[in-house]
């Protein structure tokens, strides 16, 4: 049995994964700022913690297996000024209040799992990149590099592991369920010019990556969280529309998305053809590596 404390536990990947852990047997604890909210949710024990003004809670963290960090701003949003600072300001000082407890912390747990993002290497065009590449220049690279050096601080004493996620597959929330009005409509297609690339993943393959990393007490560093297949845009609705039933070649031009989510838009006209090389290491075997049978299960669900 592994004891596991979980940040941003009552977010939709948060929630999967304490589930997961759960149905497996472990002993699993939650940090939230409504702790009363995240037990009756969730059905664990739950701590009060103000991610960007206090540091963790020690009885939380002591003597923990693992914490997986989960918490933050959402970054799927318009980027106004005060959205961009809210983002970097809970994902940077978040991170630095539980190193900071981790530090303070005997015995100090044994692992630590943080959220990333496929956003770390930029845009690259088609280029493949695994988890030897480099961060981007732009903003969000800029913030997700900062985001993952704090988490590395804790690496003396503590095995640290990054998680850099894609696009989740998920019918609930995320991009996938701003996409699936339109498309079940009929009036869905490529973005822009279609030729980015999408690192995707489902919902599944995401939890069952964390759990690998909480169990492999050999990991550490960072894991690219994406299916095997990156995919183009335009083979990206191709496959959402085919698992609808419906058509998908209406495009959306760069411009309208650019108009109506600003500078956020930029994560999806530029992407990353991101691939998962070190999964193997964990070891994990992908449940749904091929894109269509994926979006019909997601649908499904």
């Amino acid at each position: 049995m592994m004891r596991v404390t979980v940040t941003g536990a009552t977010g939709r990947v948060g929630r999967h994964l304490v589930a997961a852990l759960k149905q497996r047997g472990d002993e699993v604890a939650a940090l939230s700022r409504d702790p009363d909210r995240a037990t009756e949710l969730l059905g664990v024990e739950a701590f009060a913690w103000n991610i960007k003004e206090d540091a963790a809670p020690k009885q939380a963290l002591t003597g923990r297996d693992a914490i997986v960090h989960l918490a933050g701003e959402d970054v799927g949003q318009r980027w106004s000024a005060k959205v961009k600072a809210e983002i970097l300001d809970s994902r940077v000082r978040g991170t630095r209040n539980i190193v900071h407890t981790i530090f303070d912390t005997t015995p100090r747990p044994k692992a630590l799992i943080c959220a990333s993002a496929s956003g770390y290497y930029g845009a690259r065009k088609d280029e493949i990149v695994d988890e030897s590449a480099g961060p981007g220049s732009d903003w969000l690279a800029e913030v997700v590099a900062r985001w993952e050096r704090q988490a590395e601080t804790a690496k003396i004493g503590t095995r640290t592991v990054v998680v850099r996620t894609g696009i989740v597959l998920d019918a609930h929330g995320g991009a996938l369920k701003r996409m699936l009005p339109p498309f079940k409509a009929g009036i869905g297609g490529p973005i822009g010019s279609g030729k980015q690339y999408v690192p995707w993943i489902h919902l599944d393959d995401l939890v069952g990556i964390y759990l690998a990393a909480i169990d492999n007490p050999t990991f550490q560093g960072p894991i690219n969280a994406c299916a095997p297949e990156p995919v183009t845009n335009k083979a990206f609705a191709r496959a959402l529309g085919r698992a609808l039933r419906r058509p998908a070649v209406a495009p959306v031009p760069g411009f309208a998305l650019k108009l109506l989510y600003g500078a956020m838009s930029q994560i999806v006209l530029t992407g990353q053809r991101m691939v998962p090389a070190r999964a193997a290491e964990l070891p994990y075997e992908f449940k749904h590596p091929d894109l269509d049978e994926a979006l019909r299960s997601t649908i499904a669900s």
